[in-house]
């Protein structure tokens, strides 16, 4: 199955996006709701609450009046991060009910209002964070919920800003216009994107563009996209893999380059890579292994094929190509694409040279094979000059 996380301020449009979703077969996990049943008559929340905050807070009911006890802890923060205390382990095992009960082929949406604030992307496949402006979403609040224009203000700005927002986002959907162009978006990302990621993950392959260019403008995303990735391959790999760097050519900032991000996973033994539990965790990520790609491009220095042997992972998402460099810490191959990222990064020139050689090449092959071919007497022919700066930069990978 895939995970999703789905996110947005207050008044953005979220749970129109969670009911779209819905619609169209997912399985919508809505912290709020389960907060509701939680905090409401006899829910598993309400002892502990009325415990630490007082019979105050409860209604005649027995539920707790959610009103009394946003006003007992908006403005303190110890009160706000005891209630969390309590709430958030029951809404942790709740879900995992719900998403143990869910088929295999289920794509599960988490709605989770604090998906930013609380770190928590690297649980999901993918982010949907659902965008309006501030003075919309202030305008929908005291329109549709009643809320003093000031009131809805102050809640905005105790919730992430658009920047944590976006860094956060593997998908934006922007709903500042009106509800059919953000439900045409939903269609879009469901159809392009979240169902092929799911059929590819359930197939367990890699997904391969028809058309992929080699030379794209330099995107300002490619960073924040390969700090996602490398967020989730640590949390899921742990000390399986204990560094990552995102190299090749979209780590070179303004560079242009193939919209692919290379990350490249650092493990103490290639043999651990090896491991059948390291491979499934990869593959049930949404990274599975390239059994035909094994050895780097030795250096004339270096010709010993054994020294450049790696592990390689595509990506089963079509909406964001990735290739993963499994090496061993401090192999050629590893010293290799840190240096040479560094160089073109430290040298516009070679970055420059760089494009064009690639762009020669492209136009000259027929396959990607050939193009990959073509292209290695080039990285032998620059390998001095990549040394000399080194030694002069006194570079250390």
């Amino acid at each position: 199955m895939v995970n999703i996380g789905l996110t947005g301020g207050i008044g953005s449009g979220k749970s129109t996006v969670a009911t779209a979703l819905r619609a169209r077969g997912a399985v919508v996990v809505d912290a709020d709701a389960i907060v509701r049943d939680l905090l409401g008559p006899g829910g598993g929340a309400v002892r502990a609450v009325v415990d630490r905050f007082g019979d105050e807070v409860v209604g005649e009911d027995g539920a707790i009046d959610r009103a009394a006890l946003a006003a007992t802890v908006f403005q303190n923060a110890e009160a706000r991060n005891d209630l969390e205390a309590i709430v958030h382990p029951l809404v942790a095992v709740r879900t995992t009910e719900i998403v143990a009960a869910a088929p295999e082929d289920s794509i599960i949406v988490h709605d989770v209002p604090l998906l930013v604030e609380k770190h928590m992307g690297r649980q999901y496949h993918l982010v949907l964070v659902v965008h309006a402006p501030a003075e919309e979403r202030a305008r929908r609040l005291v329109e549709k919920r009643g809320m003093s224009h000031a009131d809805a203000m102050a809640r905005m700005s105790h919730q992430a800003d658009d920047d944590a927002r976006r860094a956060a986002a593997d998908v934006w959907l922007d709903n500042s216009g009106t509800e059919e162009e953000l439900l045409a978006q939903v269609e879009k990302v469901w159809e392009e994107r979240i169902i092929p990621f799911r059929d590819n993950l359930i197939a367990g392959r890699i997904y391969r563009p028809e058309n992929s260019s080699v030379l794209v403008d330099y995107d300002e995303q490619w960073p924040a996209q390969a700090a996602r990735i490398i967020d989730r391959l640590s949390a899921a790999l742990g000390d399986k893999a204990p560094e990552f760097e995102h190299v090749g050519s979209t780590a070179v900032p303004g560079m242009e380059g193939k919209n692919a991000i290379d990350i490249q996973v650092g493990v103490r033994d290639l043999h651990e890579a090896d491991d059948p539990e390291f491979v499934r965790i990869l593959t049930d990520l949404g990274y599975p292994r390239v059994e035909e790609y094994r050895l780097d491009h030795p250096t004339d220095d270096l010709p010993d094929p054994s020294l450049w042997i790696k592990r390689f992972h595509g990506s089963s998402d079509p909406g964001q190509v990735v290739h993963l460099h499994v090496r061993e810490i401090g192999s050629a191959g590893w010293q290799y694409a840190l240096l040479f990222r560094d160089w073109l990064r430290g040298d516009p020139g070679a970055a420059e040279e760089y494009v064009e050689v690639k762009a020669t090449v492209d136009a000259q092959s027929s396959s990607v094979e050939e193009y990959r071919r073509s292209k290695a007497p080039w990285f032998n022919e620059v390998w001095p000059r990549i040394q000399a700066w080194a030694r002069k930069e006194g570079w250390q990978g």
